[in-house]
């Protein structure tokens, strides 16, 4: 068994830092997230990539592949409550198969912003928002872990 799934509220900027950390490099197919209007809610389930057991051994007997898959993933949902509007830059959403590799949630002026992989970003538009990320289901191991080369210092 790993460690103990998320379950996490975030009412403002700080908060949020914890959440983005634990949502860096999930992957979500775009036709994953919803917007309903009439609830005020902003909704997705992402394939979100477990940091926080990232390095350690899993506990339990050793497989003689277990180095081939040494980290997980899960099933996490992403609530957001208080949605009042929802802004796209860089995402065709009737391509419903298109995949998006998350980087971050940031606060920003009377907003949540999800930025991905390629500069294409969400804004949600929220005076108060609230923030809720619990994972879903049982994690399963992968060989992959994200990457994020630094750039070349000019």
């Amino acid at each position: 068994m790993t460690a103990t799934p998320i379950r996490l509220r975030a009412q403002d900027a700080e908060d949020l830092k914890v959440v983005s950390a634990c949502l860096q490099d999930a992957i979500l197919p775009i036709g994953d997230m919803c917007f309903l209007p009439e609830e005020a809610r902003f909704v997705l389930v992402a394939n979100r990539f477990k940091w926080e057991t990232a390095g350690k051994r899993r506990p339990g007997p050793t497989a003689d592949d277990d180095h081939l898959n040494p980290f997980e993933r899960v099933n996490c949902g992403v609530r957001i409550e208080g949605v009042t509007a929802v802004k796209l830059r860089g995402l065709d959403v009737k391509d419903r198969a298109q995949i998006l590799e998350l980087l971050s949630v940031e606060a920003a002026d009377g907003a949540l912003v999800l930025n991905f992989a390629g500069g294409a970003c969400i804004r949600l538009e929220s005076p108060s928002w609230t923030c809720f990320v619990e994972d879903l289901g049982e994690p399963w191991p992968t060989g992959c872990k994200p990457c994020h080369p630094l750039e070349d210092e000019q």
